[in-house]
C-alpha cells in the first residue's frame, strides 16, 4: 500500500506493504540495512496469537568481536527467531541485548538471550517503569499470546543502565573500532527512551521516539516528545530504524510526519480546551485531520487525546 505522508517541510512517499509472517520455527526475516546492521520490521497490527507478537522493529549490529542486539520482541517465541536469524549470519558472542524502552513488544523476547549471558541495558527509569505495569502486562501477554507464552517470557531486569544527559551517552565496543552510542532521553514517548546510533555507518535506532505507518502512541509527554524531536534531528545519522514501519527510512526526514501528528495533536486539545471543550470531544475530534495517514489512528488516537487533554489541563 501507498502511504503519501505530506509535511510543510517535506513530502516523505512510503512504499510499504508491511513484513510476511515467518515459520515461527524459522529464523526472522532480516534486511540489512547497513553493512553490519540488520533489521526485522514487526507486522503494522496488533499482538495476537496468529503473530506470535510480531509487530515491533527489532535488530542487531555486527562487530569484529561481538554482537549488540536492539530490541528482541513480544515473546520468547520472536526473540529465539531472532536469535537464530543472528547465529545464521555470526557465531560471535551476543555480548549487549538493549532494549529501547520498556514496553512489552520491545522486550518480551529477552528470555531467548539467557543462554547467551549478555548484558541487558536499559535507560535509568527502565525498572520502576517496567516494574509499575509487570501484572498488567503479564495479564495481556496471556489475553493475546497465550499462557505458554506468558509462562516463558521473563522481566529481565537491566545489568547495565544509561543515564539521560548531562550524563555522556555509554559506548559500547564491538571489535574492530565499531563503538555504538546508547544515548538515555528525557520524557518523550515514554520516561525511558534508549537510543543506540552506529556511527560506523550513520545508523541510528531510535525506538518508539521515531514511528512511521502506524500510528504513534503517547506514554509519557508529548510536548516532551516534540522537544526531543528537536534534539534528536541533530543526531549525525543518514538513516533511522524506527520502533514501527519499515526497517529503515532516510533521517531527519523521517521524523516529519510524526511530528506533524503530535503538533496538530496538541494545538487541537489546546484550542478545544480553549472554547472550554471536554476530554470527550478531544478524543472524538482532535487530530481528525491525520486520520488517513496512520494505520491504527481509530484504535490509538483516542487514547494519546485523553493523555495529552489531562496533561495540558495544567499548563
Amino acid at each position: 500500500m501507498f502511504l503519501i505522508m505530506r509535511t510543510v517541510l517535506a513530502t516523505i512517499t512510503l512504499l510499504w506493504i508491511g513484513p510476511i509472517a515467518p515459520a515461527w520455527a524459522d529464523a526472522l526475516p532480516v534486511d540489512e540495512v547497513a553493512p553490519g546492521v540488520f533489521v526485522h520490521a514487526g507486522m503494522p497490527e496488533y499482538a495476537d496469537r496468529n503473530n506470535h507478537g510480531d509487530v515491533a522493529n527489532m535488530g542487531f549490529i555486527v562487530g569484529a568481536g561481538a554482537v549488540a542486539v536492539i530490541d528482541t520482541g513480544n515473546s520468547p517465541t520472536i526473540g529465539s527467531s531472532l536469535r537464530e536469524a543472528i547465529r545464521q549470519r555470526t557465531n560471535l558472542p551476543i555480548r549487549y541485548v538493549i532494549n529501547t524502552h520498556m514496553h512489552p513488544d520491545h522486550i518480551f523476547g529477552n528470555a531467548a538471550f539467557a543462554e547467551d549471558r549478555p548484558a541487558f541495558i536499559a535507560h535509568a527509569s527502565f525498572q520502576s517503569a517496567l516494574m509499575a505495569r509487570a501484572d498488567g502486562y503479564q495479564r495481556r501477554l496471556e489475553e493475546d499470546l497465550g499462557d505458554e507464552e506468558a509462562r516463558g517470557a521473563t522481566m529481565a531486569s537491566p545489568t547495565q543502565t544509561v543515564e539521560p544527559p548531562p550524563a555522556p551517552a555509554l559506548m559500547l565496543d564491538l571489535g574492530g573500532g565499531r563503538v555504538i552510542e546508547l544515548t538515555a532521553w528525557p520524557t518523550a514517548h515514554t520516561n525511558n527512551d534508549l537510543t543506540v546510533l552506529d556511527p560506523a555507518t550513520a545508523t541510528l535506532f531510535a525506538g518508539d521516539l521515531v514511528f512511521l505507518d502506524r500510528l504513534p502512541t503517547i506514554d509519557g509527554d508529548a510536548a516532551g516528545w516534540l522537544k526531543a524531536m528537536g534534539k534528536l534531528a541533530d543526531v549525525p545519522a543518514r538513516r533511522v530504524v524506527p520502533g514501527h514501519g519499515p526497517s529503515s527510512a532516510p533521517w531527519p526526514q523521517a521524523m516529519e510526519p510524526e511530528r506533524l501528528y503530535l503538533t496538530t495533536l496538541i494545538n487541537d486539545i489546546r484550542a478545544l480546551q480553549k472554547r472550554g471543550g471536554t476530554i470527550e470531544q478531544a478524543a472524538e475530534q482532535a487530530a481528525s485531520s491525520q486520520r488517513d495517514r496512520w494505520r491504527l489512528f481509530d484504535e490509538d488516537n483516542p487514547r494519546n487525546a485523553v493523555t495529552v487533554f489531562a496533561a495540558l489541563e495544567w499548563e
